[in-house]
């Protein structure tokens, strides 16, 4: 009996705890000089919870979601393809053709647009939508709250992708990686490491140091520049990923900073600038990628 009596006691105990703790958050939430209750843009996204070890941000989620609206479009389009387009069809074909005589005008050949138009339309739709889908009512504004000392931290559920620098960071390394690897298929291993290390440069000194004896000055001056290129393609990284993040984060900020002025109506314009905004540097991430694929495909004697 006694054991039963301390059993409800305790029960008792956890649920008056239960009950304060959420009267203190919601007192926290409610009052109005916002004492308590801490919720603001963090350059960092915020773990929801972990998987094996792994956290699960809320910027991660939301690329997620993005990668399956993708595929579901992707899979719905797969077997409704039509020589006569119609429809949806018609418009993506038109988007294509839009996107096959800006990616000319980049490469000077037809035949490398449509190389490397697969990748660059991935990295373009991939960033659009993650761009976009920040701007939904509910990303950003529905969420938990922790408690954090004597603080309680409001965390979204949903962030957007390319609003955390690990995602633009991911985009821009996988950008330049591949074309290295693109590279390297078209002008050969060897060619496309001496740009970066330059041992021909080297190993032609002995046979032209009679014939020109200014190798010995030129030719270390080659290789110096291939370190420069070396530092010139993690600058490539460090610009891809820091002007999408920058912008996209930038956007977040200032529509949270014109709701907080007033939610109704001020922030409208802002947002339609937005979208414009996310369009662009969706379009600027994919004509970069598509440059350097051009460059590091081209020999070195053009």
């Amino acid at each position: 009996m006694s054991k039963a009596v301390s059993a409800v006691e305790n029960n008792h105990a956890v649920a008056g705890n239960n009950a304060q703790e959420a009267a203190a958050i919601e007192g926290a939430s409610n009052n109005d000089n916002g004492h308590g209750l801490v919720h603001e843009n963090t350059l960092y996204a915020e773990p929801l919870f972990h998987v094996a070890g792994f956290p699960i941000t809320n910027s991660l989620l939301n690329s997620w979601i993005v990668v399956l609206i993708v595929l579901a479009l992707a899979w719905s389009l797969r077997g409704k393809v039509q020589r006569i387009p119609r429809g949806l069809q018609n418009a993506l074909e038109m988007v294509m053709e839009a996107f096959l005589g800006i990616f000319d005008a980049v490469t000077g050949s037809r035949k490398k647009s449509l190389k490397f138009l697969p990748i660059a339309l991935s990295f373009f739709f991939f960033i659009l939508i993650n761009n976009w889908l920040g701007l939904i009512p509910g990303v950003g504004s529905i969420g938990q709250i922790i408690k954090s000392g004597e603080e309680h931290i409001f965390v979204p559920y949903l962030r957007g992708g390319t609003a955390d620098l690990n995602t633009t960071l991911a985009l821009a390394t996988i950008g330049v990686v591949i074309s290295h690897i693109f590279g390297v298929m078209a002008v050969g291993a060897w060619h496309y490491l001496n740009k970066f290390i330059n041992i021909k440069a080297f190993l032609e000194i002995p046979g032209k140091i009679m014939k020109d004896p200014a190798v010995i000055l030129v030719n270390p001056i080659k290789a110096f520049v291939g370190v420069v290129e070396i530092i010139g393609e993690v600058a490539k990284v460090a610009s891809l990923s820091f002007r999408l993040f920058g912008n996209i984060f930038a956007g977040e900020v200032l529509l949270a900073s014109m709701s907080a002025i007033l939610a109704f109506g001020v922030p409208i314009p802002f947002m339609f600038l937005e979208v414009i905004v996310g369009l662009i540097q969706a379009l600027i991430f994919s004509i970069l990628v598509l440059i350097y694929l051009s460059i590091s495909t081209t020999a070195e004697e053009h």
